[in-house]
């Protein structure tokens, strides 16, 4: 069954999001006004030592007033290349500068609210080169090993889907049936 949009009108707007609203037809006919936010995408990005070890940070999201496990990420702006925009919040969030970039995955996070997108790359090297200019960003950062994941995500300490999605999938590349 597809739903079928027969238009859409900005309810609000700033350079972050947009708050729409849409008039949307079902396949029975009736129509339903249906509000989505259109978000620009995100870039995100990690390092994995030679010990297997992923770079994290640790922050509060003051929305859901929830401590976590989170991969350095951004909006990424108007023109910016998604790579170069993953790599400059990594650099930006934890004082690390990345090796060579590899798109991990891309996903929607809530795709039934939002048109988000978030990218996600991780280099399998890095090089520190300072105190993070935005170290407000998180309480700290840490080279957490890999093996840990599964057991973090499943105690709730991994609470994005997008970041447990990456980080099990990053656990499986590297360790595999090693694990």
């Amino acid at each position: 069954m597809q739903w079928t949009k027969q238009n859409e009108q900005t309810v609000y707007a700033n350079r972050w999001f947009t708050v729409n609203l849409a008039d949307v037809e079902l396949p029975d006919g009736r129509h339903l006004d249906h509000f989505l936010i259109r978000l620009r995408p995100v870039a995100v990005a990690t390092v994995v030592n030679e010990a297997n070890e992923v770079l994290l940070l640790w922050r509060h999201r003051f929305i859901t007033d929830s401590w976590g496990w989170e991969l350095a990420a951004g909006v990424v702006e108007d023109g910016e290349d998604i790579a170069v925009a993953a790599a400059r919040e990594l650099e930006e969030e934890t004082g690390w500068r990345p090796g060579p970039l590899q798109h991990l995955m891309s996903v929607e996070p809530s795709n039934g609210l939002t048109d988000a997108r978030h990218h996600i790359y991780w280099a399998d090297e890095g090089e520190y080169v300072g105190h993070p200019v935005d170290d407000f960003e998180s309480d700290r950062r840490e080279w957490v090993p890999l093996k840990l994941v599964p057991d973090m995500v499943a105690r709730g300490e991994v609470p994005a889907a997008n970041m447990a999605a990456a980080l099990l999938l990053l656990h499986h590349l590297r360790l595999g049936q090693d694990a």
